[in-house]
């Protein structure tokens, strides 16, 4: 079955950075285009960044546009997202995805808090 494990998460200080992992089975990774989401308190979950099954193209929210980057490595089966400068509106918990023949897929999140 379709296992989606997200790692990396952690309290990190405005300006930090965090690299977040999501390590994918039950599928042909390469195959399918990835994404992560987050949902902060009181939020709705609101997606962050995308990345074609190649990864050669790559889409991100307004608010973390020059800021996060979202790689994959397919011979790994991971997906990851890298964060800098980091701010307190990012807190929220992270969450992988992707979807296969219209059928929504997720892991169970990691908690990811700016704060000083």
């Amino acid at each position: 079955q379709v296992q989606l494990v997200e790692s990396g998460g952690g309290l990190v200080q405005p300006g930090g950075s965090l690299r977040l992992s999501c390590a994918a089975s039950g599928f042909t990774f390469r195959n399918y285009a990835m994404s992560w989401y987050r949902q902060a308190p009181g939020k709705e979950r609101e997606l962050v960044a995308s990345i074609t099954s190649t990864g050669g193209s790559t889409n991100y929210a307004d608010s973390v546009q020059g800021r996060f980057t979202i790689s994959r490595d397919n011979a790994k089966n991971t997906v990851y997202l890298q964060m800098n400068s980091l701010k307190p509106e990012d807190t929220a918990v992270y969450y992988c995805h992707n979807n296969i023949r219209y059928f929504n897929y997720w892991g169970k999140g990691t908690l990811v808090t700016v704060s000083s």
